[in-house]
């Protein structure tokens, strides 16, 4: 480890960030009509709603697992996809947006101040929390993508667009 100890914090705060990689990761849904988050373009396989969902999912697992809980993985993968492409009205994107800015702020809490590189069975703290940034990485680049296709993209805060 380096000299600067609170090296691992900044960096796990920066993945989670997605800043200096792409789009800040809490803003890829910003300004998103709720219908426009429910369609899906042909052969696309899930909606811009059923990413977020997704991504929710395993941030809630991530933070419960932190906190020191044993959360249940599903047996398989279809078990933290949403089974509705579409919210049902505004309020309810608007619920699901609040709920994945909450569990990205509850992530970025966890690692202030916290000893990160210490194991909880084979896992680190810091292997956790680089798994969950990469994940809503790979998320958020989707996100983006499926934007663009729905003409929708930057979101209001702007985006790698050049």
């Amino acid at each position: 480890m380096s000299a600067d100890g609170k090296a691992p914090e900044r960096l796990a705060r920066r993945a989670l960030s997605g800043r200096a990689s792409h789009a800040e990761t809490r803003e890829v849904f910003s300004g998103l009509d709720w219908k426009a988050a429910g369609s899906r373009p042909r052969s696309v396989p899930h909606s811009v709603y059923q990413l977020l969902k997704h991504m929710s999912y395993w941030q809630d697992w991530v933070v419960a697992w932190l906190e020191g809980d044993s959360p249940a993985v599903p047996r398989h993968a279809s078990g933290s996809w949403p089974a509705e492409s579409a919210p049902s009205s505004r309020r309810e994107w608007d619920a699901a947006v609040a709920r994945f800015r909450r569990g990205l702020r509850r992530l970025e809490r966890a690692c202030r101040g916290a000893d990160l590189p210490p194991s909880r069975g084979r896992t680190s703290r810091l292997e956790m929390l680089h798994t969950i940034a990469t994940h809503n990485s790979y998320h958020a680049g989707q996100v983006a993508f499926l934007r663009q296709l729905l003409r929708k993209w930057p979101p209001p805060s702007g985006g790698v667009t050049w």
